[in-house]
């Protein structure tokens, strides 16, 4: 079992938290060097892998993750998971992106896949899917 970690990067250290409390295979598509060979993987390893997860912190600068959260949710809701994190560093999600991003959230759950606001509890859920 492998799962994709999507979402912020922009120096997030949320994948640096999570990668040692799993137990399972992972792909991390950040890379020091992005190239279109890099983005290629990255599109065939969310078509892959068995679990699609989506961390959106303050720190994400683009929307695009937001778009594949929700993608991921109507196609493959059984094995999308959405986290939103309200803080990550000195970064903090105002209340209108906390609330805007809550609704996306809901969506994402109405579509069927999972939804999280902690690292630490979606690293025990996707454990708990390995076994």
């Amino acid at each position: 079992m492998r799962v994709f970690l999507g979402g912020t990067c922009n120096e997030s250290s949320w994948r640096n938290y999570i990668i040692p409390m799993l137990h399972l295979d992972y792909f991390n598509p950040v890379v020091a060097d992005w190239t279109p060979d890099c983005m290629a993987e990255e599109i065939k390893q969310r078509e892959i892998c068995d679990i699609v997860l989506y961390v959106v912190t303050p720190k994400m600068t683009g929307v695009y993750s937001i778009a594949e959260v929700v993608d991921d949710s109507n196609k493959r809701p059984e094995r999308t998971i959405f986290v939103r994190l309200r803080v990550d560093g000195k970064e903090r999600f105002d209340g209108a992106q906390w609330r805007s991003l809550g609704a996306v959230a809901k969506m994402v759950e109405r579509n069927g896949a999972s939804v999280f606001t902690s690292l630490k509890s979606v690293a025990i859920a996707i454990n708990n899917l390995a076994v």
